[in-house]
């Protein structure tokens, strides 16, 4: 299994991001994480940068400009985009939600924990699939 060195956060709340980032280091500080605040913005990152492209994605699904629903489906029919294995990390736990991303190619579907050890404990499995 190839080493995850780039992962990318897209999630519109300053909060969660630095939480994740933290969490981030302390399962694996090698790993780079870039982010976004909306799925605009995050097409636009990659669009920027084709060379080098995230190892994996982990997206909300509830933000402005384009959500976390558009955005899959954007990159899912975009071929240099489509690999890119997507985790949706949301506070939805509905059940729609779930089955729709799932059918949209995401990976994996994550409600956000509540605590810190929780939110690493997310992070460290995704790495490990």
């Amino acid at each position: 299994m190839p080493k995850i060195e780039l992962l990318f956060l897209i999630d519109d709340d300053a909060d969660d991001q630095h939480v994740f980032a933290e969490a981030l280091s302390e399962v694996d500080d090698s790993i780079r994480l870039l982010t976004a605040t909306n799925g605009l913005e995050a097409l636009e990152t990659l669009k920027r940068a084709p060379s080098r492209l995230p190892d994996l994605i982990f997206l909300d699904l509830n933000m402005p400009k384009m959500n976390g629903k558009q955005f899959l489906k954007e990159i899912k029919s975009t071929a240099q985009l489509s690999n890119i294995p997507v985790v949706i990390y949301s506070t939805s736990s509905a059940r729609v939600d779930k089955e729709e991303t799932l059918d949209l190619g995401a990976s994996d579907f994550i409600v956000k924990p509540n605590s810190f050890g929780e939110v690493c404990n997310a992070i460290r499995i995704s790495l490990e699939r």
